[in-house]
């Protein structure tokens, strides 16, 4: 009998590292490099969780992962409760699938929307040719499109069109889970809050449970019930989104939430005082990974990773985040 948080859960990972041998140059041999560092997330039913941080933190190879694309050096993924190791590609494609970042570097410039849209249900054998043609009118007009889109090819769309091609063609497979990778940061401003209500429309008319991966936080807000903030292969926080945005407990939070940018022309930049230079991932700093860019940093920190602190459904990985004893 499956244990009902799990059942609860549409997408979790459990201990989830990932760890790659990086070459430094010649005759020097390969050192590790721990890209995903003991991941734990859930992912429940019905909702949306952000996961949010700089690039190069993680966030690409944790997706990798969970679309069975890259297979954890440890760890385990679970899908509905059930482990992934139980799953072959067709079947793992079938209940998760992504939306890339450029719309148009994602769709085959040598084809028709028709085609590009359809190729799930070829690839899957579900249907014939008149069945095919039919669902793809279908998910065009759910995703706003013409259905004479159809015979067009992605350089006769707008960036926008193209975006919604990707969303049809992810859709059309009726997956539980959607992978949003960065959905609307290669798209005009006038254009991303469309493409995020549609996104918004089509999880609650079909169901749907979105990771929405980015690093703007303005998107996540909107669009999040949960936030999970990663740094350096790690999840550093993460809760309810109103909690987060709130009342951050990590340093590494407040920095990003204080490097919005606001719309005020009498405001410069926001400094955040993280510094230029991210942290060397193959030779990551001792203690807690985070100290050498932290304002806050205490000398425990130096020397002593963190464990995760849980206060209700808010974690922190941080020794200043335990409340109790401040």
């Amino acid at each position: 009998m499956k244990d009902k948080n799990l059942v609860d859960s549409a997408l979790e990972t459990k201990d989830v590292t990932c760890v790659f041998q990086v070459s430094q140059g010649f005759m020097k041999g390969k050192k590790p490099l721990a890209a995903v560092k003991g991941v734990s997330l859930k992912v429940p039913k019905g909702q949306v969780v952000g996961l949010v941080g700089e690039s190069g933190c993680g966030k690409s190879t944790l997706a990798s992962i969970l679309l069975g694309l890259q297979a954890p050096t440890k760890g385990d993924v679970l899908y509905s409760g059930e482990s992934a190791s139980g799953f072959n590609r067709k079947d793992v494609a079938r209940r998760i699938q992504p939306i890339f970042q450029d719309p148009y570097s994602s769709l085959n410039p040598t084809k028709t929307i028709r085609s590009i849209v359809s190729q799930p249900l070829r690839i899957h054998n579900v249907g014939d040719p008149s069945e095919w043609n039919a669902k793809v009118a279908e998910i065009l007009d759910l995703v706003g499109l013409p259905r004479r889109a159809a015979g067009s090819y992605p350089s006769q769309l707008s960036g926008g069109q193209r975006q919604r091609v990707a969303i049809a063609r992810a859709l059309i497979m009726r997956p539980e889970i959607v992978i949003c990778d960065e959905p609307t940061s290669a798209l005009d401003v006038s254009v991303q809050s469309q493409i995020l209500n549609l996104l918004q429309d089509l999880k609650e008319e079909l169901g749907l449970t979105y990771l929405l991966i980015s690093h703007n936080l303005a998107v996540v807000e909107h669009l999040a019930d949960r936030v999970a903030v990663m740094y350096l292969g790690r999840i550093v926080e993460e809760g309810p989104s109103e909690d987060v945005f709130a009342d951050p407990r990590h340093p590494y939070t407040r920095a990003l939430l204080e490097s919005v940018l606001t719309p005020d022309p009498t405001l410069s930049v926001p400094d955040t005082h993280l510094g230029a230079v991210f942290p060397n991932p193959i030779d990551p700093p001792s203690g807690c990974v985070f100290h050498p860019r932290c304002a806050d940093c205490i000398d425990k920190c130096k020397t002593i990773a963190p464990e995760p602190i849980q206060d209700g459904d808010h974690m922190a990985e941080c020794h200043l985040a335990d409340r109790s004893c401040q």
